[in-house]
């Protein structure tokens, strides 16, 4: 059985998930916490549940779900693990964030550990994700799909209801359509989404009542 912690971080309210199961491994997903008391919350819900982090997955490169890999690096000595197509963005976090909020951010962050082949199967405890390729918010966009318990992370490709937004830099509305209806639309009905934003939701739900699932 999977465990899954959601945390909300930064300003804008990003999803960041702990996954474990009763091994105590656990992978971290989207590391977007910004705030000093929000990087406190994390190492201290993993360290009270006696949690050994092994992965510190990324389903993109955009700066509000990976400000808070220096805090994994730092802790636990994990780096990112992204797909090689979105390199370019987490590898330039401060002038990403400059270009959105007109700050620039006094600090450094690591850099990726570990690019993605096209076929990745992520272990960790007694359970794996399969890597779904999911472009088009960003070009490198990945899901991760856990079959045995029917659970899918999607990132900014899929919210409930709604969709990432495609008018940044190399995104692609073609390829988060295609995404959307050929890759995330084939997993069963009772799948599970954890979204990089917002509430969960269903492959089900959302192929019925999401019109981008069916456009």
């Amino acid at each position: 059985m999977l465990n899954i912690k959601t945390f909300s971080f930064n300003m804008l309210q990003e999803n960041t998930y702990v996954v474990y199961d009763d091994t105590c491994e656990c992978v971290i997903i989207d590391c977007g916490a910004y705030y000093p008391e929000e990087c406190e919350a994390l190492v201290n819900f993993i360290n009270e549940q006696q949690l050994r982090p092994v992965h510190l997955l990324c389903t993109h490169g955009h700066f509000d779900h990976n400000f808070g890999i220096n805090t994994v690096y730092d802790t636990w000595g994990l780096k990112p693990e992204i797909a090689a197509e979105d390199e370019w963005l987490i590898s330039d976090i401060p002038t990403h964030f400059e270009e959105m909020s007109g700050i620039r951010l006094k600090r450094t962050f690591i850099s990726p550990g570990h690019f993605f082949t096209p076929d990745e199967v992520i272990h960790f405890g007694n359970h794996e994700f399969k890597l779904l390729r999911t472009p088009g918010h960003t070009p490198g966009g990945v899901s991760f799909w856990c079959e045995e318990e029917q659970v899918v992370f999607t990132g900014d490709t899929l919210f409930r209801m709604s969709i990432g937004r495609t008018d940044f830099e190399r995104g692609s509305y073609a390829d988060i359509i295609h995404s959307l209806q050929q890759v995330l639309a084939a997993l069963p009905a009772d799948t599970k989404v954890y979204p990089g934003h917002g509430p969960q939701s269903t492959i089900g739900d959302e192929k019925q009542y999401n019109p981008y699932m069916n456009a």
